[in-house]
């Protein structure tokens, strides 16, 4: 396969951004989306339950919840799986559930130190992430986070990006061999991997065909990544986008991700973020992430719904 086929899942231009880097702006954004479409399109939606983390509801509850609120799938933390194991429950009878539901586990999140300097640290990195992603491949899941975990202190040194795409090739061989790909995710307070540009030129430099990013309009706007690089993006290197809003009222450096809101209730250019992500084929999974201390408070299927609305909503909008 040539250099250039193994990289077909990112634009040939991508190179020159992630060389340049791009800064939080509007302009093109606005022209972007003066763009019409005929019809929205049929994403799938899905529930990160991160949006409910502290009311510590069992992983079943969940999935019956969010089957029955209208979603597609959902995201998981492998924590949550890992408390329902411990508790007594097996893999197979949450599989059962959730074919019975008709939902599917778009992804999971877990922190997996794949990308540390240390070679027995990140060693034992990749074992957990074999561990997980077993567990997922035994729920019909086909993916799965690899953020920069354990690479994210402000104290922690800059990692040379080919070395961290050295490290996520591998990863991604590992994927492969459990049927479970790692995507890509960037962190926007992050001291590595926390801008796109940054991002795709690790998934680039990795050279290899399974390589994914997921992306989040929050974590790109906080670490200073501009959304009109998503339409440098093919619809092969994103298969899931987290969805969530910010306000402007808070500085960018100093947003936090509880600061989150439901999408539409900011200032994020959704409208446009749309558009740009629709401009390259995509037509997968919008997960909701939120850790919003508000919406904690409130009970877990207010939020659920809440949430499916306001995402629904936001694409009608954008597309109308």
């Amino acid at each position: 396969m040539s250099l250039i086929s193994r990289r077909g899942f990112l634009s040939t231009g991508l190179a020159a951004t992630a060389a340049a880097g791009l800064t939080h702006g509007s302009s093109v954004l606005a022209k972007n989306a003066e763009a019409k479409s005929s019809e929205v399109p049929k994403f799938r939606y899905s529930f990160n339950t991160s949006c409910v983390r502290k009311a510590k509801r069992p992983l079943p509850e969940l999935i019956d919840l969010v089957a029955d609120a209208g979603y597609d799938g959902i995201e998981p933390w492998i924590s949550e799986i890992e408390t329902y194991t411990k508790s007594g429950g097996t893999l197979s009878d949450l599989r059962k559930r959730l074919d019975d539901h008709g939902l599917q586990v778009e992804s999971a999140i877990g922190f997996p130190r794949w990308g540390v300097n240390d070679e027995t640290d990140r060693k034992a990195g990749f074992e957990q992430a074999k561990r997980e992603m077993d567990m997922l491949q035994q729920l019909g899941s086909k993916r799965i986070a690899a953020p920069p975990a354990g690479i994210n202190r402000g104290d922690y040194p800059v990692i040379d990006l080919d070395a961290l795409a050295e490290r996520y090739a591998a990863l991604l061989d590992l994927g492969v061999s459990m049927d479970v790909i790692p995507q890509l995710e960037i962190w926007g307070s992050s001291k590595n991997l926390s801008k796109l540009p940054q991002a795709a030129y690790v998934a680039m430099a990795a050279n290899h065909p399974q390589a994914a990013i997921l992306p989040d309009i929050y974590h790109l706007y906080r670490g200073g990544s501009d959304f009109n690089s998503l339409r440098l993006l093919s619809c092969e290197a994103i298969n899931i986008f987290h969805v969530n809003d910010y306000p402007l009222s808070i500085p960018r450096e100093e947003m936090k991700d509880s600061d989150r809101v439901y999408p539409g209730d900011g200032d994020a250019p959704m409208k446009a973020i749309l558009q740009a992500l629709h401009s390259t084929g995509f037509a997968g999974v919008l997960s909701l992430e939120l850790f919003n201390e508000t919406y904690f408070a409130q009970p877990p299927v207010e939020v659920i719904k809440t949430g499916l609305a306001k995402m629904k909503a936001s694409v009608e909008q954008a597309f109308a």
